[in-house]
């Protein structure tokens, strides 16, 4: 397990804060990461579904977020720093 900068690894998957949805998405294998925790480049785009009415698509890309304009949260055509992860005990 890796936990440093903006992202935690656990087992091969990757964890980020979403300032937009306010939750943590994950993305998996199938991803390319650039291995920089502090910060981070994920391809390609990321899709979160599953909550009815939730809808949250982004690039990451050198430790910040590009929301695209089809989230449905305020964060939408906005482009921010991925928030740091903190470790939770």
């Amino acid at each position: 397990m890796q936990a440093t900068g903006k992202v935690k690894e656990v087992s091969g998957q990757y964890y980020f804060k979403c300032p937009g949805c306010h939750m943590i998405h994950s993305v998996g294998k199938s991803w390319e990461f650039n291995g920089d925790f502090g910060s981070p480049s994920f391809s390609p785009s990321i899709l979160v579904t599953g909550i009815p009415g939730m809808r949250c698509h982004s690039y990451i890309k050198n430790g910040m977020i590009q929301f695209l304009d089809d989230c449905s949260h305020e964060l939408k055509n906005q482009t921010i720093e991925v928030p740091d992860y903190e470790n939770e005990s």
